[in-house]
């Protein structure tokens, strides 16, 4: 058993993992992540891909709440715009589903610019601010530019073809989340070992001591911006794919709630934590169902009337009482119980 982790040259120091058994896992784990949407029913499989969708989503505003420290409200802003930039050129006009995935991330990625050079100065409390009032100027601009976008009425999408490969299967698409999900994540993980990445976790944990250093705040606080929403747009591209039609309903605001409850209950500033998360939260409001049928009929009626506000009510209790009592979240109770293993019988 390893007791330790001990780096011996700098290739260690930067590799993902130096252990053979995790890359084999981690292979197994694809493997059979790819193999399951086969073998469920629709019903199940539905949980995977909004495992796979709200995952990279989650991915996109980890780099910018969690590793940056910038909070944003507005993340449903990114995503609206990334569906409605692969759905008006692919469902409208015709044109390739590569070229509307390309554009799902470099649209918000450049509207990111627009809500971020007047962020700069800002933080905290007024950057949520700011941020929450981008995503209503989205919401706004979606619903007047009807010769564009149709308005309220929204845009139908089918699924692509990509690589000769129809995707009009739940089991496909599943597949292709996944690729998608999996490439965020490495590029996330090798980001954060680069210089940027480095910079972003020196601007988060102490932005004078950065700019001491010689890091330009003003220019990675945009490339924190521009690379969430750009992450954050093609997750929006996946979900409007998925619903197979693109409205502002699709997208409400606690699709923002949502994403920071991730953060918070997964441990902020982790990638692990953004995915452990992900799966708490998807699967929170299920569990909630499961338990308000047991305690019989009238209060499962309750939850299938009142769905929206009940989601709200679980979203907000579950980050109240992780932020009282475990603030460090799943990700900080795994390293517990990993290091209560390790030393036991000698926990202290």
């Amino acid at each position: 058993m390893r007791s330790g982790n001990y780096k011996e040259s700098v290739a260690e120091l930067i590799a993902l993992s130096d252990s053979k058994l995790v890359w084999g896992w981690s292979a197994l784990l694809f493997a059979a992540l790819a193999m399951v949407p086969y073998v469920l029913n629709s019903y199940l499989l539905s949980f995977v891909i909004l495992f796979l969708i709200t995952g990279t989503g989650a991915l996109g505003l980890h780099l910018l709440t969690g590793c940056t420290g910038l909070i944003s409200l507005g993340h449903v802003g990114f995503l609206l715009l990334g569906a409605y930039a692969y759905a008006v050129p692919v469902a409208k006009f015709g044109l390739s589903p590569w070229l509307g995935l390309a554009a799902a991330g470099f649209v918000p990625a450049l509207f990111a610019i627009v809500v971020g050079v007047p962020s700069l100065r800002l933080r905290g409390l007024y950057l949520a601010i700011t941020t929450l009032a981008f995503s209503f100027i989205i919401a706004h601009l979606v619903l007047s530019l009807t010769w564009l976008t149709n308005g309220a009425r929204g845009i139908r999408v089918l699924r692509p073809e990509l690589l000769g490969i129809d995707f009009d299967s739940d089991a496909r698409f599943a597949n292709l989340c996944l690729v998608v999900a999996t490439l965020t994540l490495f590029a996330v993980l090798n980001l954060l070992r680069s210089r940027v990445g480095r910079a972003f976790i020196a601007v988060r944990d102490n932005d004078i001591a950065a700019r001491t250093m010689g890091i330009n705040l003003s220019a990675y606080k945009l490339h924190a911006f521009m690379i969430s929403a750009f992450v954050s747009g093609i997750a929006g591209a996946l979900f409007g794919i998925y619903l197979s039609f693109v409205s502002i309903d699709g997208f409400p605001f606690l699709m923002s709630i949502e994403a920071l409850a991730i953060l918070i209950v997964g441990g902020l500033g982790s990638t692990l934590g953004a995915v452990v998360g992900t799966v708490f939260i998807v699967l929170l409001p299920e569990v909630g169902r499961l338990f308000l049928g047991a305690l019989g009929p009238l209060a499962e009626k309750l939850f299938t009337t009142g769905a929206h506000e009940m989601r709200t009510v679980l979203y907000g209790l579950v980050i109240i009482l992780f932020l009282r009592f475990e603030p460090r979240g799943l990700v900080g109770l795994w390293r517990d119980v990993k290091r209560l293993w390790v030393n036991w019988p000698l926990r202290y």
